[in-house]
C-alpha cells in the first residue's frame, strides 16, 4: 500500500469508525446496487479506474465483478484503517491500494478510464483543486462519476448529525456541481438529484 503524510481532521474520524461502517448498511444491497450503477455507467471490463474514497472497498468489490483480467483499480483513502478493512476483504491484484489525498495523486497525466466518487465527494476541502486534478489524471474521453445511493438532503442531514469533523461537508445541489465541473472543463454527460440518488456523469 502505498502512503503518504495526511493532514486533514476527517482522517481521525473515518479511522474511528472504520470497524463499524459495514455494520451500518446492508452489504449485498449495496453490491446490487453499485453493479447496477456501473452498467448504467457503461463501465468496460478493460478500464483503468480511481475508486476516490474507497473506505472498507465496497465499490472496489463491485469493480472487480464487472472489470475482467486487464482491468486495474486505484483504491484511494485517507483513512489507513478504512484501507485495511477493504485490504482484509479484497485479495485481487488488480487493485493497487494509495493511503492519499485525492487532491494529490500520485497518477501519470491522461492515464485513467474514469474516476468514480461514491459517497466522498462533499467531504473534499477544494472542490476546484480536486476538479482540476481528476482533469489532469483522465485520459481524454475519461469519465468522472459522483454516486450517491441516498438523496442529497439525507447525505446533508447525516453529516449535520455527525462528528463536527464533518459537520460542513456538504453536498451542493447536481447543478452547482455541474457549474463546477463545466468551469474546468469537464463536459457533463447526465444528472440525477432526486429522492432517491445523487449522480453526476461528466466526461473530459
Amino acid at each position: 500500500m502505498k502512503d503518504e503524510t495526511i493532514s486533514d481532521p476527517r482522517m481521525e474520524f473515518f479511522d474511528s469508525i472504520a470497524d463499524k461502517w459495514d455494520t451500518w448498511h446492508d452489504l449485498p444491497d449495496v453490491n446490487i446496487q453499485l453493479c447496477a450503477m456501473l452498467e448504467e455507467f457503461g463501465v468496460s471490463d478493460n478500464e483503468s479506474v480511481l475508486d476516490v474514497g474507497c473506505g472498507t472497498g465496497n465499490l472496489t468489490i463491485a469493480l472487480l465483478q464487472r472489470l475482467g483480467p486487464s482491468g486495474r483499480i486505484i483504491a484511494v483513502d485517507i483513512s489507513k484503517q478504512m484501507l485495511e478493512r477493504a485490504r482484509g476483504k479484497v485479495s485481487d491484484d488488480r487493485v493497487t491500494w494509495h493511503h492519499s489525498s485525492a487532491d494529490r495523486l500520485a497518477i501519470a497525466d491522461n492515464t485513467l478510464d474514469r474516476v468514480i466518487c461514491f459517497s466522498v465527494w462533499p467531504h473534499f476541502k477544494d472542490f476546484e483543486g480536486i476538479t482540476r486534478e481528476f482533469y489532469r489524471v483522465l485520459r481524454s474521453g475519461g469519465y468522472l462519476n459522483i454516486l450517491h445511493l441516498i438523496p442529497r438532503s439525507k447525505v446533508n442531514q447525516i453529516h449535520a448529525e455527525a462528528h463536527p469533523s464533518v459537520h460542513h461537508d456538504h453536498l451542493a445541489s447536481a447543478g452547482k456541481t455541474s457549474d463546477l465541473l463545466k468551469n474546468n472543463r469537464f463536459k457533463v454527460i447526465s444528472t440525477t438529484d432526486n429522492e432517491q440518488r445523487y449522480i453526476i456523469t461528466a466526461c473530459k
